[in-house]
């Protein structure tokens, strides 16, 4: 009687959420942070998160490439999701709310880990 011996490997991320089908991490922080914008847009101008946002500090800003600001953050996923129309969507909360849902449920804002090696 012979035994059969089966191969052990390791597992690449995109394998362990193809196989799960659950959002990944970068996934979530994406939608949550465009959550968060469409809640912030949607308040009265005198809340003080909106007066935050709204901000605008005159600051100078340190030498070589520019870091990315939580705005340039929000308008690149903005983008991806609701294309060009997408900063008008978020004053419909029903039709902002869908959007996000089709995001999630399509992993449209998927991007592969940056610096992986394959």
């Amino acid at each position: 009687m012979a035994i059969k011996k089966e191969k052990w490997r390791i597992l690449t991320n995109n394998e362990i959420y193809a196989m799960v089908k659950k959002p990944t991490i970068i996934e979530t922080v994406r939608l949550n942070r465009l959550c968060w914008f469409g809640h912030v847009q949607r308040t009265e101008e005198n809340i003080i998160s909106k007066k935050i946002f709204d901000m605008n500090l005159e600051a100078t800003r340190l030498r070589g490439r520019p870091r990315n600001r939580w705005k340039d953050e929000v308008r690149e996923d903005g983008r991806i999701v609701g294309g060009k129309g997408w900063k008008v969507r978020v004053y419909n909360r029903e039709e902002w709310k869908k959007l996000l849902r089709m995001a999630n449920n399509r992993h449209i804002l998927h991007m592969p880990m940056e610096g992986m090696v394959k």
